[in-house]
């Protein structure tokens, strides 16, 4: 992983944290924000405008890729430096958790 994709990605926004977590699958933009809506029980609700900014942003930076388009609907899967990128911010949270509960 080279450093522009560190320094851009690690730590991630909550916003890139679940797009990464939902196209584990394959899945496109609306399917995204209703699963993220679910997962976080409402209280984060992904705008058009910052999902398909952000799908355009870490589809060039190679992050996730287009497969197929389905009645006009594009249908997007990480790529193995998604899964990469993914994974370290998953120790990361994971990190803060441990610390947190360390730290009383």
């Amino acid at each position: 992983m080279d450093t522009h994709i560190r320094k851009v990605y690690v730590p991630m926004t909550e916003t890139g944290f679940y797009i990464l977590l939902c196209l584990q699958q394959p899945m496109h933009g609306y399917g995204i924000v209703q699963k993220v809506r679910e997962l976080t029980e409402g209280t984060i609700l992904l705008s058009p405008g910052t999902m398909y900014g952000s799908l355009s942003k870490m589809e060039k930076d190679g992050l996730i890729v287009l497969l197929r388009e389905e009645e006009k609907r594009k249908v997007y899967q990480l790529t193995d430096l998604g899964y990469e990128v993914l994974a370290l911010e998953k120790e990361r949270i994971v990190r803060l958790y441990r610390n947190m509960k360390e730290v009383r």
